[in-house]
């Protein structure tokens, strides 16, 4: 029996508080902030699936609530949701505050 406390068990989420909130664009370019990406290329085309995914992934596991009412867009999130790669925390999180997340 172990006692270690892992990181993916105490990471916070933040979760807006309502999907109405959600206003980002739905199209064209964005680029996210070092806070939520940090990886080499940080402009995602929302146009294409790869980067809409991976812009979506992060926004949703690192952003703060301002910043996901800035760049998410609730049509968006709803038609990716199924596939976005969480942690299971951070999906619960979601989840439990929006019901017609959870498929």
């Amino acid at each position: 029996m172990s006692d270690r406390v892992l990181f993916q068990d105490v990471i916070p989420y933040d979760v807006p508080s309502s999907l109405a909130e959600l206003r980002g664009p739905a199209s064209g370019w964005m680029l996210l902030p070092h806070s939520i990406y940090w990886g080499p290329e940080p402009a995602m085309n929302l146009d294409a699936v790869d980067d809409r995914s991976m812009a979506y992934q992060a926004i949703v596991r690192e952003g703060t609530a301002a910043q996901q009412a800035e760049l998410l867009n609730a049509g968006l999130l709803l038609g990716l949701w199924p596939s976005l790669r969480l942690p299971a925390r951070c999906r619960a999180a979601w989840e439990s505050r929006f019901p017609e997340l959870a498929v």
